[in-house]
């Protein structure tokens, strides 16, 4: 069986985007990592989406405007929160690209020209378009490779969106893999859309089945097919048995006729029954490659097996020490979350005390401060509230953070502290 294969791999910085992209381009000069490379092969490869200059500054001209509206956003900034662009997206959570990867079993490219190859290629493509739901505008770059033992593509894409933001309810760009392949659950799902899509071009690759129970669903599946051969064989060695029987009795009978030169003359049973052993004979040369083709495949199913069996039986090992180390991280996983936990709620009193008793100075810094929390997911906008409601800066911090307008302090008495502070 062939298999067709699509994965996606995130790329999360810009001086990843560049490593990648000197290997899609073939920009070195040797590849000694990888043997398989054969660059004498190179010009070989075709461009599906060009790219003439190098990944990075294709993504800056692909992502010029998103680069733009942030420039204007640090105008406003403070010196010591401004970023350049490139800090931005090294420094982001998200992806700056994704790498789409497409191909197949090697012996499904067996006897392939080019122009089969790219015919294949051009559904892939359709895929990434019309499934994944990319525009050619999103494509940093695409490429066949052939310099290689299995042709592949690799397909890098920038996932560049407008989305809503909620805090200042503005459309800004943003990069954002999750638009296109939500998790890994979605992945399987487009995974299958795309083995779909090949057999309608009517390449047959099979999308592989699923989840751990595959090498006993297989196993079940040769079996099934082994019977059915089995009794293949069985019939047509009865059927060539009782022709043959049936045909010896006749000729045991067949009086003697005559004959001249050009002409054998035999009775018409018997006749009969030299055609049905013919016939017989001949299904059962016809079945014979067949037989031949189960052969092959179940003595590489076998030795593939023993290698897995072998394997597994170390699989069982590990993941027996993995379950026990798991369980202990676990457990001081749960410990650290409850300590930091408790370090978090003394910054927030600490932040909040700042903000009542301190300078001005102080209660600059401290803000700044809050907002980084913030951005980095350790504060929500319920923290920000309970810190800053009815200081001097709850104007600016509940509108960073999205707390709702009405929850601002009608009358506020700055110098009044709550039950909320701690004693320093």
């Amino acid at each position: 069986m062939n298999y067709g294969i699509f994965r996606s791999n995130p790329i999360m910085t810009l001086n990843d985007l560049a490593q990648i992209g000197s290997h899609n381009k073939r920009e070195k000069k040797a590849y000694k990592s990888n043997p398989d490379i054969k660059l004498e092969l190179t010009k070989n490869n075709i461009e599906l989406v060009p790219l003439t200059e190098k990944y990075v500054k294709g993504f800056k001209n692909l992502t010029k405007e998103y680069e733009k509206e942030h420039n204007e956003r640090m105008k406003t900034e403070r010196e010591d929160r401004k970023k350049t662009y490139s800090q931005m997206l090294n420094k982001s959570r998200s992806v700056v690209a994704d790498e789409l990867m497409f191909t197949a079993t090697p012996k499904f490219f067996e006897n392939m020209s080019k122009e089969e190859i790219l015919e294949w290629a051009n559904t892939c493509m359709d895929f990434v378009y019309n499934d994944l739901g990319y525009t050619k505008e999103q494509i940093l770059h695409s490429t066949i490779h052939l310099d290689e033992k299995t042709p592949h593509i690799h397909c890098v894409v920038v996932p560049l969106v407008k989305k809503l933001d909620k805090r200042t309810n503005t459309e800004r760009y943003t990069i954002s893999k999750k638009q296109y392949i939500r998790d890994n659950i979605h992945l399987s799902e487009l995974q299958d859309v795309y083995n779909v899509r090949l057999r309608e071009k009517g390449y047959e690759l099979e999308r592989g089945i699923k989840g751990s129970n595959r090498k006993h669903i297989k196993i079940k599946e040769f079996k099934k097919t082994t019977r059915y051969y089995e009794n293949k064989v069985d019939i047509l060695n009865k059927n060539l048995d009782n022709a043959m029987n049936e045909f010896e009795e006749k000729m045991k009978t067949t009086k003697n006729v005559p004959f001249d030169k050009k002409h054998v003359l035999v009775e018409k049973e018997t006749f009969d029954s030299m055609n049905k052993v013919i016939k017989e004979t001949k299904q059962a040369i016809e079945f014979q490659p067949k037989i031949q083709e189960l052969f092959n495949e179940v003595d590489t199913f076998t030795k593939s097996h023993q290698t897995i069996e072998k394997e597994n039986q170390n699989m069982k090992r590990e993941i027996k020490a993995l379950t026990t180390r798991n369980q202990n991280l676990t457990k001081e996983n749960n410990n650290l979350k409850s300590y930091l936990k408790t370090i978090l709620e003394a910054i927030k009193h600490f932040f909040r005390e700042l903000l009542q008793i301190g300078n001005e100075k102080t209660k600059e810094t401290t803000t700044s401060e809050i907002k980084d929390y913030f951005d980095n997911k350790d504060f929500d906008s319920n923290d920000v509230y309970d810190i800053s409601k009815g200081t001097t800066k709850e104007d600016e911090l509940f509108d960073y953070a999205g707390v709702p307008s009405y929850l601002k302090t009608s009358k506020k008495s700055y110098k009044e502290k709550d039950d909320y502070e701690i004693s320093l």
